[in-house]
């Protein structure tokens, strides 16, 4: 006789915790985490692979976020939107891409030079670097000027490793009519949850004076600005905006559009512009501040406004991205990528199954678009909670907890009222920690959550539930490699997953799976039928 089916079945994704042996970078095994070891003794449990081609990735490439959750929610390896440019450079087809060439062809007719904007690292996480220099060869080949605002990482990269690598950017630069126009820690240039303030700072000093607030800092080299901040105990991610050299903003002038009455004048850039992130979240907001596209009335009446007067910073088509960031910005997109077919959200939707997505603000994309395999709008049946993240700290280890134990009650809430088949949680404190650097800091996100996940656990065992518990890449577990450098919250280990069931007796999971596989095993549990465009496998052996 088959068992009913659990309701619900809880999915807790644990953001950035791996798999890996004792070490001292090790912040996993360093803090008392009961309840994750508890649920690995006593339910199914075994790793998966979370990185590389496992993800969609390249070949040893770590784990990050989207590629981890993208291969979650779809069941199937997706080939990254990295993989599909990376693919293009090598067959030497992202000249003839039809957006590229178009911004290419723009730059030569208007005699303007190209700005590219978005994170200088080698993590791969948000863009790549080999991307960026193809773009400047790109560019070269075609005789345009380029200016480059290079967003620093420290994050996803050691604290203080820009240095080593603007100096092969600078090297690259040679002979090519390109310079370093600014640079910005992305603690300013990537906020993600809504703190424009800080976001217009890098703004104001990519683009011109006299917006609002005074004249941008400057600095005669990007070595000078590192060697400033550094001295005041700075690091990369933290280093405020600053113009290099001779940059002065951006060419435009304030122009009059005389067909309205009564006529109105607006400050125009006059150049063209790319922002070269393979993945859309990091840059949004800046993105949307330079295209003044897909923006709230307010902001757009606050930050982009000179003595009244409107301030557009590119011209219609002439700032474009790599990837698409949001649906809500009318931007051309050079890499425009399809949402995958048939996802898990999808397969639950047309199973008539009800669920809930909760997560905290500032991790939206991983809990939606990530998740629903690039699809940003909710299928049938789909609800969302967003628990709001706290906006006023300035660093992620000044309140290691950050608001887990929020999202973990407005989990236990959603169990016990017995309303949806399946929950969604996202606990992502720990990883935002863990990019900080600070180990310390780290271990008290991780046990944190570990006391929210017990909640989780407790709950949905008296609902007589079902729990699936899994991490969408490592991070926490390699903080730091032998010689106690900092490595940044991703790592290429393997990932935890447990499954808590009723009526698996005899059961077990094969080894060798992967984050393809954890879709096709929840609806195993559910017993619903696993779509053929998902190629992952069902974990689950039964007895």
């Amino acid at each position: 006789m088959t068992p009913p089916r659990p309701r619900p079945l809880v999915l807790a994704v644990l953001d950035g915790i791996g798999v890996a042996e004792p070490a001292e970078g090790n912040a996993v095994l360093a803090a008392r985490m009961p309840v994750l070891v508890e649920l690995r003794a006593r339910g199914l449990s075994t790793s998966l692979a979370a990185s590389g081609v496992s993800v969609g990735l390249p070949e040893g490439a770590r784990g990050s976020g989207e590629a981890g959750l993208l291969t979650l929610g779809a069941g199937r390896i997706v080939k990254s939107t990295r993989v599909v440019i990376d693919d293009a450079i090598a067959a030497n087809k992202h000249g003839h891409n039809v957006e590229l060439d178009r911004l290419m062809q723009l730059a030569v007719y208007d005699a303007s030079p190209l700005h590219l904007i978005g994170l200088v690292s080698t993590a791969g996480v948000h863009s790549s670097f080999e991307h960026l220099l193809a773009l400047v060869d790109l560019a070269a080949f075609h005789e345009i000027p380029v200016v480059i605002h290079a967003v620093l990482d420290g994050v996803d990269t050691p604290p203080k490793s820009a240095a080593s690598l603007l100096d092969r950017l600078q090297l690259h630069l040679e002979g090519k009519n390109a310079v370093v126009g600014t640079v910005s820690g992305r603690h300013y240039a990537m906020d993600g949850d809504g703190r424009w303030d800080r976001v217009h700072c890098a703004f104001h000093a990519i683009v011109r004076d006299n917006v609002l607030g005074p004249t941008a800092q400057r600095s005669e080299t990007v070595f000078d600005a590192l060697s400033l901040a550094y001295g005041q105990g700075i690091t990369d991610a933290y280093v405020e905006p600053t113009r290099i050299g001779e940059y002065q903003g951006l060419r435009g002038d304030f122009l009059c559009d005389f067909s309205g009455t009564p006529p109105v004048w607006e400050w125009t850039g006059e150049d063209c512009g790319l922002v070269f992130h393979h993945r859309g979240d990091g840059l949004r907001q800046l993105t949307q501040l330079l295209g003044r596209d897909g923006l709230p009335d307010e902001i757009v009446s606050d930050l982009l406004m000179d003595r009244h007067h409107p301030v557009r910073a590119f011209r219609e088509h002439c700032l474009g991205t790599l990837a698409r960031s949001s649906s809500a910005l009318s931007l051309p997109v050079a890499f425009p990528r399809a949402p995958s077919a048939a996802c898990l959200g999808e397969v639950l939707a047309r199973a008539h199954c009800t669920q809930l997505r909760i997560f905290e603000s500032d991790r939206i994309d991983h809990a939606t678009t990530f998740f629903g395999g690039g699809r940003e709008l909710p299928v049938e049946g789909e609800f969302r909670e967003s628990v709001p993240s706290p906006k006023l700290i300035e660093r992620y280890d000044e309140k290691p907890e950050l608001h887990i134990a929020r999202v973990a009650q407005r989990a236990v809430a959603a169990i016990e009222a017995g309303q949806h088949d399946v929950i969604f949680v996202h606990l992502g404190s720990a990883e935002r920690v863990a990019g900080t650097g600070n180990r310390d800091a780290t271990k008290l996100a991780l046990e944190a959550l570990d006391v929210a996940l017990g909640t989780i656990v407790k709950a949905t065992a008296a609902a007589n539930g079902a729990l699936v518990v899994t991490a969408d890449h490592g991070g926490c577990e390699a903080l730091q490699d032998s010689r106690g450098r900092s490595q940044g919250p991703h790592s290429t280990n393997p990932v935890p997953f447990v499954l808590v069931c009723d009526g698996l007796d005899g059961a077990s999971l094969r080894a060798g799976g992967g984050l393809a596989d954890v879709a096709p095993t929840i609806l195993d549990v559910l017993a619903l039928e696993c779509p053929q465009e998902m190629t992952g496998r069902s974990l689950l052996i039964r007895g």
